[in-house]
């Protein structure tokens, strides 16, 4: 899938910004290079949906998302967030993008241990 190899779940991305120690310290060991990498529509939504974020944090976190490949929610990523509710008693948010990583059989990143347990 065009090189994608790594679904990056919105508190990496948020680790990324804020260049948190752990996050910095999982990329490096998985050797992860920002254009293997992909966020979520739901991602994207999460990150720029702060009430109180700023003009500029809205600037830097857009473009750390344009050296991504963004993955859009479709009808498969609906049907298999449909199971994993069904299933498991996640978050929807959390559903649809652990769906869009096995949808698209991709590795998801995350700092979610109950989300990391469920692929």
């Amino acid at each position: 899938m065009n090189g994608i190899k790594y679904l990056l779940d919105t508190n990496i991305i948020i680790g990324m910004y804020e260049r948190s120690p752990a996050v910095i310290d999982l990329l490096k060991s998985k050797q992860v290079s920002i254009n293997e990498c992909a966020y979520s529509s739901i991602t994207r939504m999460e990150l720029l949906g702060f009430p109180e974020i700023s003009g500029a944090e809205i600037k830097i976190i857009s473009s750390l998302l344009d050296q991504m490949s963004q993955l859009t929610i479709q009808r498969t990523i609906e049907d298999k967030t449909i199971n994993l509710k069904q299933q498991h008693r996640i978050k929807l948010p959390d559903a649809i993008i652990l769906a869009t990583a096995l949808s698209h059989k991709i590795d998801l990143l995350t700092l979610d241990k109950k989300l990391a347990n469920k692929l």
